[in-house]
C-alpha cells in the first residue's frame, strides 16, 4: 500500500488543460463604457454564429468588473488580434487602467474604440446576451466588418503564436 499523499485533482484546471488542445483566435472586445470612457478585454471565446444573418458571439465570466458595462452596451467591436500584437493581447488580460494609454487605437463611425493594426474588425450590434454557467454569451449582429492580410494570433496550449500560413 502507498502511503504517499495525493494531490487533489483540480477538475476545472484538468478541463483548461483539455480545452487548451483547441487552439483559438484572440480578439479584444471593445465597447463605449457607462462612464463614457472606452473598454476592453482580450478575449478567446469568440465564434462566429451564422452568415444570414450575420451573427457572431463571445462570452464574458461573470464575475469581470466589466460585466454590467458590456450588458448595457448596444454595440461591441471584435478586433482580431494579429501575430504582432502581443502586447495588446497582455494588456487588455491585465489590470492595468487605462488600457488604451499605450496602444494605438480610433473611433469607428458607429463610436466604438477599433484597435489599430489588427488582423480584422467586426462591429456589432448587440442582438442578445443569456446566462451560460460562470459565463455570460453576448451574441452581436455584424454592422461593418473589415479584414487585413495580417497574420492573426492564436492561443492554444497555454501560448500565443502566429497563425500558420502556407504559400498561396
Amino acid at each position: 500500500m502507498n502511503d504517499q499523499v495525493k494531490p487533489p485533482i483540480d477538475p476545472a484546471l484538468d478541463l483548461r488543460r483539455t480545452l487548451g488542445c483547441f487552439p483559438t483566435g484572440v480578439t479584444v472586445v471593445t465597447c463605449m463604457g457607462r462612464s463614457g470612457k472606452p473598454l476592453g478585454l482580450t478575449v478567446s471565446s469568440f465564434n462566429s454564429v451564422s452568415l444570414d444573418p450575420p451573427l457572431v458571439l463571445w462570452s464574458l465570466q461573470n464575475k469581470s468588473l466589466h460585466l454590467e458595462d458590456y450588458m448595457a452596451a448596444k454595440t461591441f467591436a471584435v478586433n482580431v488580434l494579429c501575430a504582432q500584437q502581443s502586447d495588446a493581447c497582455r494588456t487588455f488580460a491585465s489590470d492595468v487602467g487605462d488600457r488604451f494609454a499605450e496602444i494605438g487605437w480610433h473611433m469607428s463611425d458607429f463610436d466604438l474604440p477599433i484597435l489599430d493594426q489588427c488582423a480584422a474588425t467586426l462591429e456589432c450590434e448587440q442582438e442578445r446576451v443569456f446566462p451560460a454557467g460562470d459565463h455570460t454569451i453576448f451574441i452581436g449582429r455584424v454592422l461593418v466588418h473589415a479584414s487585413s492580410d495580417r497574420t492573426p494570433m492564436i492561443w492554444g496550449k497555454g501560448q500565443l503564436t502566429a497563425f500558420p500560413l502556407s504559400g498561396k
